[in-house]
């Protein structure tokens, strides 16, 4: 991480390359149905690959102030260069200013690649800059720019010319030397005179380089297992030249020395340059250069003159582009690359220019005669129109009158749609239709007008994809006017039947899911239509795709597709849908997993005709969303898993009834019940036990209640839920809470509707299996153990035709009366039914038609959440990326938050520099300047230093408390009271621990090097992570929260022996793992990025890990409280490596070293052992005394510090000690509620 951070900072490399490698956690968005019977000619419309210019090489020959000898100048004659004249300044700096220039210039069309300039370079430079470049853009495109004006011109034998070390002399460069440093693919842009030769040689070679290539290749394929060669394709390179072979450039001193460069990176301010120029610019009295300079507005706001007419140049040189150039050809110069777009819009107003002065650019591929093309004379009246306005603006502040360039563009495409057929030309107002979808005056016009000409037919349809219109219609899906979605969807609709080819881009069928599970949510009709055009294959075909967005949302549209609509649950059932999303449950992305627990979910609930066949597939998927999600990392993972298993209480209510009634800690629930009701009782739990099981058999077989097996799939169900309400995230818990208080009150209200129908008999519980001692309750039946009043288990579900066995009534009575009416309406209803009808082993009725509408306990925000991403303003980079405003600190270097992550990456580098200093001069430090101490309620038993602020945290019982001594605050993160209670007990009465709360065992900071986080780890396994406030007002808020080690299976608690060493952990920045061990025999790894378990490492010992410690490298260093070191390594099998007993007290502290070759450890009888991890015994000892009562060890300096010695005198006893993790400072908590901190220099930091 220190190497990224310093690479990060040189500023010689692509900083948001290597910021991107800087790794952070916990940071971190369909298809429609076959056309059948259509047929229409295929067209390849889309990119087959997408290609980026992410480098670009400024190479400028110019030699300020000397001609080159093969040149005689005119006087007076052209000298700007980049809009400068170098005889301004001195050749040095007028040299570096072009160079900056032309960088800006490049930039305003591709801001996002990586620019190196070499100003009159030598052959070595421009090698060492082609080479490194295209090792950085890998398989991207590099473009190389030549300015050759200070130079001499190419000779016929493929040279450009350089120079020497002392500018003494010109240099040749061979073309084919750059071919081969430049590789491909690549773009060329020469501006020099005679640029033509260039090309012709670099074409030569390019047929030499392909030859060689071949002979490469024959004489490889002769040599057994030789490797392939990769050969670049010289001939795809594209190349751009300012005049022909014979021809020189234009010396009128009226324009620019690089007018070809000006054309292809100025466009605009060239064209009004060479707009006054021309004899046409006197239509247009009082307009001259100067006054151009003051046009108002900037090319990238559309609302100005300045943005406006840009914005027509954009549209006007597509429009020419596309109606001149074959479809394929067009695609790849115009949509592929958003440099080489623009450069080639650019090119075609050079080619118009630069001819007006006998010079003919040229390009490879070739364009078409362009400059010829009639939509140049709308450009020029768009000039004359915007330019008139000028002096009255300008002078008088009159308004700025929009062009009305567009509207007549679109009326000559309502004309051509009028009068037009396909035998005709295709209309070449197409591409400006393109351009008009982005003003939101014409855009309702111009849908229309799409909209019928789409309706032409499929080739219609052909030509706009080709024109690229597909992204435009997709992107105005979005728009919140009401107004032009029936024309989006007739227009979506229509490409869509033409072209449903599923080799479409991830961003584009994830956006089609996103639309199709809209349609389907809740609506019975869509569903319909859904289902019959196959939908549900279709998604089932894709759920394996490599871009996570797409599998989450075709899981989401699966499940919105199924969710109340049986037949499209069958129709997954033939489709094995239900098989085939279940890889999606341990997909490496969190919100995958959810969509997966939300389907099956659904497709659980989706059955109103319950069948044995039906009863036995929601089994099988509640068993294995139990087992693979029961104990998921990520809280939105269990928040979707209680809700999907709800559905499991909800159609096997009976079932879950009898377990919770079989639960011991259920009987005092039961009892406080039975003091509320006349009825003959057995008033003790020991009477109750002994009654046995035969009233409770009976009683089952009424159909109200059921018994369950030990073992059973409801049994290890009501577990989980017993066990998810003890979970750390608050949420999770609280939902599964509700689950219980439903079983809980759907219990009432059976043994309340039994004792109505019948006084004949006393109703007893069914023995217990566990003997254990439980205390009654005495709350009332209808009260929660948290005091809240839930409403009846009743008010969850009603019923269709007829009322099914053992399911409560429709009715939510409030008083008991009506309670016990009602189940004498359903006992009544009952009992009339034929034997084979009553209820079943797995309490369903096998013969039962009844449909059920099932109204859920919980539900969660998951789903609208996830519909909110698409809500949230998104724009796409140069790059091609899809950015939020969330990720400005990543990729907008103006941001502040950009800044600031700098201005941390640079203190962090100061930090560590200073602090290795430090660390070399430890064996002369005194560390008695006691620089900062504070109080604290209780006995601090974790001190920690934050890596990189000035910030302490202390741990004490269940609180963190983190201290800032530079701004003097402190805030605490306690997780909440009532939460920690209600965890601490059973779900239903039974014994309460005697502490009520879990106390911190482990604290790390996470992403130090960036924005930290705070986690936390409790004794009880649990693990907590903060986010820290933002200003002092604000509270810590939880991020996350999991079980990093399992509940104890026996007791239902995490072990809490005398002694227990409660939760312990390493955190991993580079590796983003989380290492958790503790009372229990092994490590368990936690893969946070993932948010999933990456595994465990058994420790081959009894004894419980007290100490952990990471290597840079991943290796693992556990110290036991049986005086054990044991080393672990992930990557290796067996994954331990050795093992050493040379203590024998409990290890207090173990470090493993960055060499990642040492290993320090220290017990509680003051032993130091220094071991290296390729020997099997210690190599340096020390003995510091016995009782040691906390031991710490410098991570990175040779020290070790302990409670003894001079500390002895200064503070009490210590109760933890820690260094910092660079600096040698250190902390100290002690047993009189004191946390201080010593360093040599009597000065904070």
């Amino acid at each position: 991480m220190s190497d990224l951070v310093v690479k990060y900072v040189g500023g010689d490399e692509d900083q948001a390359e290597n910021y991107d490698g800087i790794p952070l956690c916990f940071c971190k968005k369909r298809h429609t149905q076959m056309i059948q019977g259509v047929e229409c000619t295929a067209q390849s419309w889309r990119m087959k690959e997408r290609m980026k210019t992410v480098s670009v090489a400024l190479v400028l020959c110019l030699n300020v102030g000397v001609d080159p000898p093969d040149v005689v100048k005119i006087q007076p004659c052209s000298r700007l260069e980049c809009w400068i004249d170098p005889s301004s300044v001195s050749p040095q700096k007028a040299l570096e200013m072009i160079g900056s220039n032309l960088q800006k210039q490049y930039e305003r069309w591709q801001p996002r690649a990586r620019y190196k300039q070499s100003l009159d370079p030598t052959v070595e430079d421009v090698k060492k800059l082609c080479t490194s470049l295209r090792k950085n853009a890998k398989e991207e495109r590099v473009l190389f720019h030549y300015n050759g004006h200070g130079v001499p011109r190419p000779t016929v034998n493929g040279e450009i010319w350089v120079f020497n070390r002392t500018y003494t002399q010109y240099i040749p460069l061979s073309i084919y030397d750059l071919q081969t440093w430049m590789g491909a693919p690549s773009i060329y842009v020469y501006d020099c005179s005679n640029a033509g030769i260039i090309v012709n040689s670099f074409n030569t070679f390019a047929d030499q380089h392909e030859r060689e290539m071949e002979q490469m290749h024959a004489q490889a394929g002769g040599m057994r297992n030789s490797p392939p060669v990769q050969s670049p394709s010289y001939k795809n390179c594209i190349q751009l030249a300012a005049c022909a072979a014979n021809e020189i450039l234009p010396m009128n001193p009226q324009l620019p020395a690089d007018l070809f460069t000006a054309c292809l990176t100025t466009p605009i301010k060239v064209a009004l340059k060479w707009f006054t120029l021309q004899p046409t610019a006197k239509l247009v009295p009082h307009v001259s250069y100067d006054l151009i300079e003051k046009i108002p507005g900037q090319l990238n706001d559309r609302r100005t003159m300045l943005g406006e007419l840009n914005w027509i140049f954009t549209a006007i040189t597509d429009t020419i582009a596309w109606n001149t150039l074959p479809r394929d050809l067009f695609q790849k110069l115009f949509r592929q690359d958003l440099l080489v777009a623009s450069l080639f819009r650019n090119f075609l107003l050079a080619e118009r220019i630069l001819r007006s002065y006998d010079c003919t650019p040229i390009s490879n591929p070739p364009l078409l005669q362009g400059f010829r093309h009639p939509m140049w004379a709308a450009w020029d009246l768009a000039l004359d129109l915007a330019l008139s306005q000028l002096p009255g603006i300008l002078k008088r502040g009159e308004p700025f009158q929009h062009s009305p360039f567009f509207e007549e563009q679109l009326t000559a495409f309502q004309v051509w749609l009028d009068r037009g057929s396909e035998e005709r030309n295709p209309p070449e107002q197409l591409p400006i239709v393109l351009q008009v979808l982005l003003s939101q005056v014409h855009r309702l016009r111009a849908l229309e007008l799409l909209g019928r000409f789409l309706d032409l037919g499929p080739w219609a349809v052909n030509l706009a994809l080709s024109v690229g219109i597909f992204p435009y219609v997709l992107k105005l899906l979005q728009s919140s006017a009401k107004e032009l979605r029936p024309l989006l969807v007739f227009i979506w609709t229509k490409i869509l039947a033409v072209d449903s080819d599923s080799t479409i881009s991830a961003e584009y069928r994830t956006q089609s899911a996103f639309v199709l599970a809209c349609i389907v949510h809740n609506y019975p009709q869509g569903q319909n239509y859904a289902l019959q055009g196959s939908l549900v294959s279709i998604c089932l075909l894709q759920i394996c795709d490599a871009n996570w967005m797409l599998r989450q949302w075709l899981a989401i549209c699966l499940g919105q597709l199924w969710q109340d609509y049986d037949k499209a649950r069958w129709s997954g059932v033939r489709d094995l849908a239900h098989e085939k999303l279940q890889p999606l449950l341990v997909d490496p992305v969190p919100e995958v997993r959810t969509a997966a627990v939300f389907a099956l979910g659904t497709f659980i609930s989706s059955v109103k005709k319950r069948s044995d066949h039906a009863n036995n597939i929601d089994r099988s998927i509640a068993t294995t969303l139990l087992t693979t999600c029961g104990n998921d990392m990520s809280p939105l993972v269990r928040m979707e898993l209680v809700a999907a298993l709800q559905w499991m209480v909800l159609l096997f209510q009976k079932q879950f009834t009898g377990v919770f009634l079989q639960e011991p800690s259920s009987h005092n629930q039961t009892h406080s019940l039975e003091r509320n009701v006349n009825m003959k009782r057995v008033s003790s739990s020991s009477s109750i036990m002994s009654m046995g099981v035969s009233s409770m058999t009976s009683y089952g077989a009424s159909g109200t209640i059921s018994l369950v097996g030990f073992g059973s799939i409801y049994m290890k169900l009501w577990q989980s839920f017993t066990q998810l309400a003890r979970d750390p995230y608050p949420k999770v818990a609280a939902m599964a809470q509700k689950v219980i208080d439903f079983v809980r009150n759907h219990a009432v209200v059976e043994i309340e509707a039994k004792e109505a129908t019948s006084e004949k008999f006393s109703y007893s519980l069914p023995p217990s299996p566990n003997t254990r001692v439980n205390y009654l309750d005495s709350s009332s039946p209808r009260q929660l153990p948290n005091g809240i009043a839930t409403p009846n288990a009743t008010q969850y579900l009603s019923t269709g035709s007829g009322q099914s066995q053992g399911t409560p009534p429709t009715s939510s009575p409030d008083s008991r009366t009506g309670l016990r009416g009602a189940a004498n309406h359903s006992r009544s209803s009952n009992n009339g039914r034929s034997l084979h009808s009553r209820i079943s082993e797995d309490g369903e009725s096998t013969s039962s038609q009844e449909e059920r509408t099932l109204i859920p306990i919980v539900t969660t925000d998951f789903i609208p959440w996830a519909v909110s991403q698409f809500s949230r303003p998104t724009r796409r980079t140069a790059l091609g990326t899809d950015i939020t405003e969330d990720d400005d600190a990543m990729y907008d270097r103006d941001a502040p938050e950009y800044l600031e992550r700098v201005r941390r990456f640079k203190r962090n580098v100061k930090l560590r520099r200073e602090a290795s200093e430090q660390q070399s001069r430890v064996p002369f430090l005194r560390m008695e300047n006691q620089i900062w101490i504070c109080r604290t309620p209780h006995t601090p038993k974790i001190v920690k230093f934050h890596p990189y602020e000035p910030q302490i945290a202390a741990a004490f019982r269940e609180r963190v408390t983190i201290h800032d001594w530079r701004t003097q605050t402190m805030h605490s993160y306690v997780p909440d009271v009532q939460q920690q209670q209600a965890q601490r007990q059973p779900a239903f009465g039974g014994m309460a621990t005697q502490s009520r709360y879990a106390r911190v065992t482990s604290l790390e900071f996470i992403n130090a090097h960036d924005r930290s986080l705070v986690l936390v780890g409790y004794e009880d396994g649990c693990v907590r992570l903060w986010r820290p406030p933002e200003g002092e007002a604000d509270e810590p808020r939880l991020v996350t929260a999991w079980r990093a080690l399992p509940v104890d299976a026996a007791t239902g608690q995490h072990s809490k022996a005398v002694g227990a060493v409660g939760l312990v952990t390493s955190w991993q920045q580079n590796y983003q793992t989380l290492v958790a061990a503790g009372d229990f025999k092994y490590i368990r790894l936690w893969d946070t990025e993932r948010e999933l378990k990456m595994g465990d490492i058994a420790t081959d010992t009894d004894s419980p890990v007290r100490t952990l410690s990471s290597a840079p490298n991943g290796i693992i260093a556990a110290g036991c409280m049986d005086g054990s070191v044991r080393l672990f390594d992930k990557r290796c099998s067996p994954q331990v490596l050795t093992t050493y007993m040379e203590h024998t007290a409990p290890i207090l502290d173990v470090c493993l070293r960055d060499d990642c070759e040492n290993v320090i450890s220290g017990c509680s009888q003051g032993n130091i052992r220094c071991f290296d991890i390729r020997r099997n015994m210690s190599i340096q000892r020390w003995d510091t005394g016995s009782n040691v009562t906390a031991i710490t060890i410098h991570p990175k300096g040779d020290i070790v510090a302990c409670y003894e010695g001079f500390m002895a005198s200064k503070i009490g006893q210590t109760s933890c000690l820690a260094f910092h993790p660079f600096r040698v400072s250190l902390a100290v908590g002690s047993v009189d509620n004191v946390v201080a901190v010593y360093r040599d220099e009597n000065r904070r930091y």
